[in-house]
């Protein structure tokens, strides 16, 4: 598969993924700013944007973003970017974290 074909398998099952507050996708919300994909590392790299910075749902949001873009074939990790958010830094270090 080419890379646009596995970031457009990405992007569907992020559409799947709904704002817990609006119940609708975060793909339609606009939350999904990138989506890129490295065949050689077979490593996705996603970057979600919250409606406000201080949003409380974003971590699960990111982390079911990792899981669904996971389950992807040809994507061995997803490490995803929280930005515009007041903790973003702590939200993107405990998502990424290894297991």
């Amino acid at each position: 598969m080419s890379s646009e074909e596995i970031k457009s398998q990405i992007q569907d099952k992020l559409a799947m993924i709904a704002d817990p507050h609006m119940g609708v996708s975060i793909v339609a919300m606009g939350l999904i700013r990138e989506i890129q994909y490295d065949e050689e590392s077979k490593e996705a790299d996603i970057t979600i944007s919250p409606t406000n910075p201080g949003c409380m749902s974003i971590a699960n949001i990111a982390m079911a973003a990792k899981l669904e873009a996971e389950k992807v074939e040809g994507v061995e990790k997803a490490n995803i970017t929280v930005i515009d958010h007041m903790m973003a830094d702590t939200i993107n270090e405990m998502v990424n974290k290894e297991e």
